[in-house]
């Protein structure tokens, strides 16, 4: 565990910003670069992760900012387990779903069992390479930040007030009060961080649920979690950083050299040098990964432009006639070499 490292999300500048408190205040209380939200991927030791969250912790003072980070979640924060969560079809499905890679995305392991209702539990590896991290407890703010996000998510997916049933910490937080209240239940101490709910909360349909846009993007998010593998060629670097670009809606050169940690001129160079461009990747890209997901049912055309970088289906359309010579629907086709029944092209 010492010699790990994890992947702080992008998101977390605009979400600071978001509850008021300053990134590079909290940077440098936490003794992190001043640049670090700046770089692709933003990779953290344990250590550098748990001093993040007690850094934060710290600058917030007496305010309850695990619940202000719980209100400030939202469906357009492009974040990987909001967007696992979000795509499933219940609280059970989603926990289960977030589980299989949440230890990729920080020091923490975590478990989600059904029994009498759906019981959400966290642990904390330990690392005696500081006296941060020596403990087996989290920075406190961090443990519950992990258990308001459910509670946030399952607001959001079923536009209920959902409420758990229980939820237990290690310690008592300082903000008992505000965090009760917005729970709308008790928060008990026990030696555990673990929430609980219900088993019709638990099952309750999430408005948000998109399995065919979770099967085709799914891939491409474990390849994100996972580093780029040293050997490929700097055409397959850029398709991957293209793949995690793309669904957030930037295919820019600016967007693949910040993940890649280079230059515009150094990439077009070496891209040069393996007989190729960044806009020739971009293209290629883009039509391997529109053939692909044309083919998978259930997916609207609309979607696919989306996951492409399209800012409208028109483009995605008029692009798609360039490479092919055919419209989107032309080419969804079913294995039996039948045509699937059009949607109506926009004017």
């Amino acid at each position: 565990m010492a010699g790990e490292r994890f992947e702080l999300e992008p998101t977390a500048q605009a979400l600071l910003r978001d509850v008021g408190i300053s990134p590079p205040v909290v940077l440098r209380r936490a003794r992190l670069p001043a640049d670090l939200f700046a770089r692709r991927p933003i990779e953290l030791s344990v250590d550098e992760y748990y001093r993040f969250w007690t850094a934060l912790d710290a600058e917030a003072g007496d305010r309850s900012l695990a619940v202000d980070i719980g209100r400030a979640l939202s469906v357009e924060m492009f974040s990987p387990p909001l967007f696992a969560a979000l795509c499933s079809t219940d609280l059970t499905a989603a926990a289960r779903r977030v589980a299989t890679y949440k230890s990729l995305m920080g020091p923490l392991r975590m478990s989600a069992e059904s029994g009498e209702g759906l019981t959400i539990s966290y642990s904390w590896p330990t690392s005696a390479t500081s006296a941060v991290s020596a403990v087996s407890a989290p920075p406190p703010l961090l443990a519950v930040v992990e258990l308001v996000f459910w509670v946030a998510l399952a607001r959001i997916a079923t536009r209920e007030p959902v409420r758990p049933s229980r939820m237990t910490v290690a310690d008592r937080p300082a903000d008992l009060p505000r965090l009760e209240e917005y729970l709308g239940a008790r928060v008990r101490t026990s030696g555990t961080y673990s929430i609980t709910f219900s088993t019709p909360d638990a099952s309750r349909p999430f408005l948000t649920e998109n399995e065919a846009m979770w099967r085709v993007f799914a891939p491409d998010l474990r390849r994100r979690l996972s580093d780029l593998e040293v050997s490929a060629t700097v055409a397959e670097r850029v398709r991957a950083a293209l793949r995690d670009a793309l669904p957030a809606g930037d295919a820019s050169i600016g967007a693949v050299t910040r993940k890649l940690a280079t230059s515009p001129r150094t990439l077009q160079r070496r891209l040069h040098q393996e007989g190729t461009t960044f806009q020739g990747v971009l293209t290629a890209t883009r039509e391997e990964l529109a053939r692909h997901y044309l083919d998978v049912e259930g997916l609207r055309t609309s979607e696919v432009a989306y996951l492409l970088g399209y800012g409208d289906t028109a483009s995605f359309y008029r692009a798609f006639r360039t490479w092919t010579g055919l419209s989107p629907e032309t080419a969804r086709r079913v294995p039996n070499g039948l045509v699937r029944a059009p949607e109506p092209e926009p004017r």
